[in-house]
């Protein structure tokens, strides 16, 4: 299996509002920006969504180490939530529906075909990757508008 490191952030102009979403794939000395722009949206939609599209540029089974600003996507992974909320009927609990299911049902799909191990990161804390990541969904934004 190849071994791919992808960083992803999303961004919100207002929540909800105009939003963005950037990821930086590399591989070997390869790397690869994705950036893409949704007029009226969350900043958790562009979160997964930044996630979704690096995923799906994947060409055949990867295993990837991906780092994400996001405690939303990451703990909804590496804790399970987003698996148990499939399993309820995408219900959180009793009485609140999961948010995003549209997008979470693509990305629990292609969890099954890449072996991803999530990791957090400070946002705005100075890692490289992931400000060049927010510089990609806020350029995103701008350019839209």
């Amino acid at each position: 299996m190849k071994k791919i490191t992808i960083y992803t952030d999303g961004a919100c102009s207002g929540n909800p509002g105009p939003g963005g979403y950037g990821a930086v794939l590399i591989y070997g000395s390869h790397r690869k920006e994705f950036s893409g722009y949704e007029a009226e949206t969350t900043n958790n939609r562009m979160e997964i969504s930044a996630v979704l599209v690096a995923l799906e540029a994947l060409k055949e089974p990867c295993a990837v180490e991906l780092y994400s600003d996001s405690r939303y996507v990451v703990d909804a992974i590496e804790k399970g939530w987003a698996i148990r909320w499939r399993q309820n009927g995408w219900m959180r609990n009793k009485k609140e529906a999961a948010l995003n299911t549209d997008l979470w049902e693509r990305m629990l799909g292609l969890l099954e075909k890449h072996k991803v191990t999530f990791h957090w990161v400070k946002g705005h804390a100075g890692h490289p990757e992931n400000e060049r990541c927010d510089q990609l969904a806020r350029e995103a934004i701008a350019g839209a508008q």
